[in-house]
């Protein structure tokens, strides 16, 4: 009984909590984060088997191999550097399944016996029978479509030790009080960067992107705090 007040406290703390935030932002468009706040991108460790190349020999050469390139290449290649991702996302997928399942069993069981005693005779008959079915029958449906057409400027954030860079970026547009939010990061091979320092989202390894918002017309889309808690716990 007492674990159950302190859940039910819990949970109130917490509605309390998300109705104190809802009602902080009355009257009051959504606020942007700060500058900076895409470039922490987190990531699992590397495998051991990203080795890193040794350094290229100069030969004395008065130009440094980790400087840019003879023509000023303007190719994202250190830490701090902008480069542009382009996402031109135009995916369907159709599934359509069905199975069906059914098994039967029966078993039947039967015996007879008799006797006599002094000229008495008896018998006797006993059948038992055993019977069992199931029968499973699903259907599902998936119909998916995904288009997503635009540019975001990412940073890099990190120079692997095999050459290649972790790039991270993000960008927010608040249009009245609707904030759309575009984030994107992953791993980029220097070669696959194009000579304008753009590179097509299909070329970024371990890509995480997201595009979403956040604002009234979100939470009114949205359920409430209420019903995903209710919807969470109950057991039906």
């Amino acid at each position: 009984m007492r674990g159950f007040s302190l859940a039910v406290a819990g949970l109130l703390g917490l509605s309390l909590g998300a109705c104190r935030s809802d009602l902080d932002r009355l009257g009051r468009a959504p606020v942007l984060t700060p500058i900076g706040t895409g470039l922490n991108a987190p990531r699992e460790p590397l495998p051991t088997t990203f080795g890193a190349y040794g350094p290229r020999p100069s030969y004395h050469s008065t130009w440094s191999p980790a400087s840019a390139e003879l023509y000023q290449d303007p190719r994202a290649r250190n830490v701090g550097d902008v480069i542009t991702v382009a996402i031109a996302i135009n995916d369907k997928a159709q599934f359509d399944n069905a199975t069906e399942r059914e098994r039967s069993q029966k078993s039947f069981l039967g015996f007879d016996f008799g006797y006599g005693v002094s000229g008495l005779k008896d018998s006797a008959t006993a059948d038992t029978g055993i019977r069992s079915g199931t029968s499973t029958k699903g259907q599902g449906n998936i119909d998916r479509k995904e288009t997503l057409s635009l540019s975001v400027a990412a940073v890099v954030t990190e120079v692997l030790p095999n050459g290649n860079v972790v790039i991270s970026g993000s960008q927010e547009v608040r249009v009245n009080n609707e904030v759309r939010v575009l984030n994107v990061a992953g791993i980029v091979r220097p070669r696959d960067i194009s000579r304008k320092n753009t590179i097509e989202y299909d070329k970024i390894a371990e890509a995480r992107i997201s595009y979403g918002g956040r604002g009234r017309l979100t939470d009114v889309q949205g359920p409430t705090l209420g019903q995903q808690v209710f919807e969470t716990v109950a057991p039906f």
